[in-house]
């Protein structure tokens, strides 16, 4: 299901003449399809935390897991504001994503067998989880499942034309 439709910006002081914000629906094609993203959330004593993870994009939002222990999840606890991004590690060519919002834990069960789904479809049978008591289980380990409705999006095109769109969620 497609995500109500964001209200683009082109940033006219950092975009190339003839630049243009790309239709929302190539956006969530992107999130969608990028296997790896980099989450930054932020400790206890206010120093950054950054770290790759894969996610999922489902119903408007990206999703993640993270053991209970691991210090994401920790950070989260305290301030459950994210950073997700992903891209290429390129300049002048590709699109990178920066999804900024808020992470929220998802506990039932039904829905945690959809994003087990989505995650097997998307990644392989290596990403297989059971799940139970609110939390996917893989192996000896367990993981919360966090959903995070993006409040801003920013994109950078790279190359000709270069371009940086902001979308906002109302």
């Amino acid at each position: 299901m497609a995500s109500p439709e964001p209200r683009a910006e082109l940033d006219p002081r950092y975009s190339s003449d003839g630049a243009t914000a790309p239709p929302w629906s190539e956006t969530e094609a992107m999130l969608s399809e990028a296997e790896l993203f980099w989450i930054s959330t932020v400790r206890p004593d206010g120093r950054p935390h950054v770290t790759p993870l894969p996610a999922v994009w489902a119903d408007g939002a990206l999703h993640f897991c993270t053991g209970s222990e691991e210090r994401k999840a920790r950070n989260l606890e305290r301030n459950p504001n994210v950073v997700l991004t992903t891209g290429t590690n390129t300049w002048n060519k590709g699109y990178d994503l920066v999804v900024e919002g808020e992470a929220v834990r998802v506990t039932d069960d039904g829905r945690l067998r959809e994003l087990a789904d989505a995650w097997e479809r998307k990644y392989g049978s290596f990403w297989h989880f059971e799940v139970r008591d609110g939390r996917f289980h893989h192996g000896p380990g367990d993981a919360f499942v966090f959903s995070v409705a993006p409040r801003i999006v920013f994109g950078f095109g790279k190359g000709e034309p270069f371009g940086q769109t902001r979308w906002r969620f109302e």
